[in-house]
């Protein structure tokens, strides 16, 4: 604010106007205003205000991103992940002020993060300043490991970033939420152990009663059927019996991938590229003279959901003539042989 003197009227042949302009008060310049009232002067003093312009506010939208997952590559778990990505994308896309920051999406256990790479690309991407708001369909889809899904929430709370899970309908900018987010993932935790040990305890059950379970829908030279039982496919067991032929007339594993790879033979995934532990294991599996074993590996710890070789810690089956056979049992035996007999002259 400033001051304004005007004075007028005078002593003098002429009238002068004189203006005065104090920036902060009126004492610095009383001397002058005696002068002028001395010689006859009328001082009235004006109050200038300044106003400010008004600045236009400019709406704010938020980046929005939203995470997707399935725990396994069954098609209907397939088909759930299709439907996240199609909702979220919508929801995000039709929100007024919000701005479409991508969709994660991946096929990966819930247990832990550390395989989880669009979850990681994620993380990164909000400590990176490029997301403002994460969508998840619901904290288990976040992690089904307590800590973890703690630590990714304070982890992304503390940059300012907002979670907001769909089902629970939960978001992290609201302050009882942290105390029920614990809660709601230590229940999380607990329903994935639950499930792992229904797993198990159904595997098990099956097995005792004579019915084998297979992890699989199909390895080289064979398939599944309808039922589940594993059928030959010939193309692919006439490339089984020529491997065995090849390592029984003297042939390494480096010179057997050589061959397969010379003469354009596929890996079960279509690949041109063999690698000799794969040799190694068609070699040594027993399922080619139609024996089964269940449980050849197992998970110890569920939240890392690692398969380890089972050595005894748990028990197993063994189903002789379980199916059709492509390698008879001499021939597999001599490769077996001949196996040991090449490690022990290594050694």
């Amino acid at each position: 604010m400033a001051y304004l003197f005007e004075s007028s009227r005078c002593i003098g042949k002429a009238s002068i106007d004189i203006i005065i302009y104090a920036a902060e008060e009126v004492l610095p310049h009383f001397p002058y205003m005696l002068y002028f009232i001395m010689k006859g002067c009328i001082i009235i003093m004006k109050t200038i205000r300044t106003i400010e312009p008004i600045k236009a506010s400019v709406p704010q939208t938020f980046r929005v991103a939203a995470y997707c997952r399935v725990s396994t590559q069954l098609e209907e778990q397939e088909s759930s992940l299709k439907a996240q990505v199609a909702h979220f994308t919508h929801l995000i896309n039709e929100t007024p002020k919000w701005e479409f920051a991508g969709i994660y999406a991946e096929q990966e256990s819930g247990v832990g993060t550390k395989n989880r790479r669009e979850f990681l690309r994620l993380i990164n991407d909000c400590e990176a300043g490029l997301i403002d708001i994460v969508l998840i369909k619901s904290i288990s889809r976040l992690s089904r490991n307590t800590l973890d899904a703690l630590t990714v929430f304070n982890r992304l709370f503390e940059k300012g970033i907002e979670l907001r899970f769909e089902i629970e309908k939960l978001s992290s900018k609201d302050k009882r939420v942290r105390q029920m987010f614990s809660m709601l993932a230590a229940i999380s935790q607990q329903e994935s152990w639950s499930k792992s040990e229904s797993i198990k305890w159904g595997m098990q059950h099956q097995a005792n009663q004579g019915k084998a379970v297979l992890n699989h829908n199909r390895f080289f030279g064979y398939t599944k059927d309808k039922a589940g039982q594993l059928v030959i496919v010939e193309d692919e067991a006439k490339i089984v019996r020529l491997i065995y032929s090849l390592y029984l007339s003297g042939m390494g594993y480096r010179q057997i991938k050589r061959h397969l790879e010379d003469n354009g033979i596929k890996t079960v995934s279509g690949k041109g590229i063999w690698s000799t532990s794969t040799i190694d294991r068609m070699l040594s599996n027993e399922k080619y003279v139609g024996t089964l074993i269940t449980q050849k590996t197992f998970v110890a710890d569920f939240l890392d959901g690692r398969q380890i070789k089972n050595t005894g810690e748990i028990s197993q089956q063994v189903f002789e003539d379980h199916h059709e056979t492509i390698i008879n049992k001499e021939i597999f035996e001599a490769v077996q042989q001949e196996k040991r007999r090449r490690s022990t002259k290594i050694n």
